[in-house]
């Protein structure tokens, strides 16, 4: 029994790593916006255009690896895409203008997706349905150690060694995670010959997973929830430091206070499964979100918030994050065994497509204050909550049909 809980540990710890590639991608380089700005002689908004490629190039590598993990098994399309990322991260240590530094931004973005979507597949693999947001919530737990250690450690790197210095630590750190991966990971699901690759066979695989409606509601309500957070993360360094007058090492303290909301919330989420089901949770985190969400636009339309209430109104907002988002992402999944990797594909580029979109408009609308990014922030929280609402409190859930 010992050696199956630490196997079990084990396996979710992997897992856990691989969630952070990307977010430890983005995260640990946002307190460098300015002195990338500087450096290329560009500016922040044009730098943050590298923050949307990113998310543009996991929502289309993952559609990309998802047939793949099916097809060739997970382990081989995983480790080329993080040997892809390692490379582009050398690359981008050496980037001399703003266009590479998004045109290389997105083809590490490519690389990184695969951790991302193996990890989802892999819970699958791994875990029954009734255990999988649980899992996912020990997964946040591990992926809420990014935005804590990330914006801090990368600060620090910047003040010191200079923004290149980020890159190349993310080189070394996805090394490691590679290491892990090929030594510790096991292969659960080995090559199925029986899954194409045409695209023509792909697109109506996509198809079919997207049809079941229980997977339709509760992925867009995941693609939502965390299109909130994707708005605050592209204009967290503006508001932060231009509007509020922080530095970099203040700006990832505030960021690693933040996160402690998702975390918590996470890990209460463990708990209360055991009384409630992932519907309930979503429903009632969902309506929360919405208000914080609401509150949040609100300060944007007062003559001047103080940095405290505003901080404050951002960890409640981020703390229903953590109830809302395993929650939906194990609801969606649960139907799926042998296509959970287009299933996590599917998902995970929605997520990062409507991240992008709302990381867009966030730049998009930049008019020097803070209501571009509150209104995204309202916007995709209100919309998740209704669909929640209207769709996912009338659903008959399904497990375990594909």
């Amino acid at each position: 029994m010992s050696q199956k809980i630490k196997n079990r540990a084990l396996i979710i710890t992997v897992l856990g790593l691989l969630t952070t590639v990307g977010p430890f991608s983005i995260d640990m380089y946002l307190p460098g916006l300015g002195a990338i700005a500087a450096s290329l002689g560009s500016t922040i908004d044009q730098v943050q255009l590298s923050l949307t490629s990113f998310f543009f190039g996991i929502a289309v590598g993952q559609l990309i690896y998802g047939p793949l993990l099916d097809r060739f098994g997970r382990k081989p399309p995983l480790v080329t895409g993080l040997l892809v990322y390692i490379a582009t991260s050398v690359v981008l240590a050496m980037a001399a203008s703003v266009e590479a530094l998004v045109a290389w931004r997105f083809v590490q973005a490519l690389g990184s997706c695969a951790g991302m979507v193996a990890a989802r597949a892999l819970v699958r693999d791994y875990f029954p349905p009734h255990e999988t947001a649980r899992v996912f919530s020990l997964l946040m737990l591990i992926l809420g150690v990014s935005p804590v250690l990330a914006p801090t450690i990368g600060g620090y790197l910047i003040h010191f060694l200079g923004w290149p210095s980020v890159f190349i630590t993310l080189a070394l750190i996805v090394a490691a995670v590679l290491l892990a991966v090929v030594v510790l990971l096991p292969e659960k699901k080995g090559p199925d010959a029986s899954i194409s690759l045409r695209p023509g066979r792909v697109l109506a695989t996509f198809g079919q997973v997207a049809h079941l409606p229980q997977f339709a509601v509760f992925a867009t309500a995941s693609a939502l929830t965390s299109a909130g957070l994707y708005a605050w993360l592209s204009g967290s360094a503006f508001v932060m430091m231009e509007l509020y007058g922080i530095n970099e090492r203040e700006f990832g303290w505030i960021f690693a206070f933040l996160a402690s909301g998702i975390i918590l919330a996470s890990q209460a989420n463990n708990l209360l499964l055991k009384r409630y089901d992932s519907v309930s949770i979503s429903r009632v985190a969902g309506v929360w979100q919405a208000l914080w969400g609401v509150a949040l636009l609100g300060t944007s339309l007062l003559p001047s918030v103080s940095l405290p209430m505003f901080v404050a109104l951002l960890f409640l907002y981020l703390l229903c994050e953590g109830f809302v988002f395993p929650n939906t992402s194990a609801l969606a999944l649960n139907p799926f065994s042998r296509l959970a990797g287009n299933a996590s594909a599917l998902m995970g580029a929605l997520q990062m497509a409507v991240g992008a979109l709302a990381s867009y408009l966030t730049s998009a609308l930049f008019n020097g204050t803070t209501l571009p990014m509150t209104a995204v922030m309202a916007a995709c929280s209100v919309a998740c909550c209704w669909l929640i609402l209207a769709r996912g409190t009338r659903m008959q859930l399904v497990e375990e049909v594909m």
